[in-house]
């Protein structure tokens, strides 16, 4: 009888200490969504084959969608990444933090055009990946990450094909477990608040 009612204890505070550990997490993030059930063959700036977001987990991922193209909201999503990864670092930290901007522009977004793109905005490469691929690849990411984008009207431009798109405005966050916790507006995001929200997660 001891041994079962000491049984029974232990179990109750397994479960109890388990219960307020998860409904802390949930109050600090409006998000709590499971990815691990997907994994996506991508290519980044250098070429090598990413499984995303699966081959990061044990890792913080900051992540962006974009197009190179772009004009105006791409360039300011990578530049507040950016000044993420330069916050965190200088204060010594980033070992265990990636910063991943996918293309949903792949046919354009080449891999020597994100290398490219990556030099020309001085990007620290060491833990930021430029991730490109085959269209139905990246359209499913887009799709399990809530981002749309549309084409917009086509024309061509000394020969080539030029176009731009209408697409969500979005930098995610995804903890290391492999869990969407929180979205960001990626033109105009609050740099202190994903710094911030990046501490709550170590």
């Amino acid at each position: 009888m001891k041994i079962q009612k000491t049984f029974k204890v232990t179990v109750s505070l397994s479960v109890l200490i388990l219960s307020i550990y998860t409904s802390g997490c949930k109050s600090e993030f409006e998000l709590n969504e499971n990815l691990k059930g997907f994994s996506f063959k991508l290519i980044d700036q250098d070429g090598r084959q990413v499984d995303f977001p699966t081959e990061f987990e044990g890792k913080i991922l900051v992540t962006g969608f974009i197009f190179t193209h772009c004009p105006d909201i791409c360039p300011l999503t990578v530049n507040n990444m950016q000044l993420v990864q330069n916050a965190i670092a200088k204060n010594g930290g980033g070992d265990d933090v990636v910063f991943v901007a996918v293309t949903f522009d792949p046919e354009r977004d080449s891999v020597a055009l994100l290398k490219k793109f990556a030099g020309l905005r001085e990007i620290n490469e060491k833990n930021f990946r430029f991730l490109t691929g085959d269209k139905k690849v990246t359209d499913s990411v887009m799709t399990v990450m809530r981002i749309v984008a549309v084409p917009e009207d086509s024309t061509v431009i000394e020969g080539d094909l030029s176009y731009f798109f209408t697409h969500t405005d979005r930098i995610s966050l995804i903890d290391q477990w492999g869990f969407l916790r929180k979205e960001y507006s990626g033109s105009k995001a609050n740099i202190e608040e994903i710094v911030n929200d990046i501490g709550k997660l170590k």
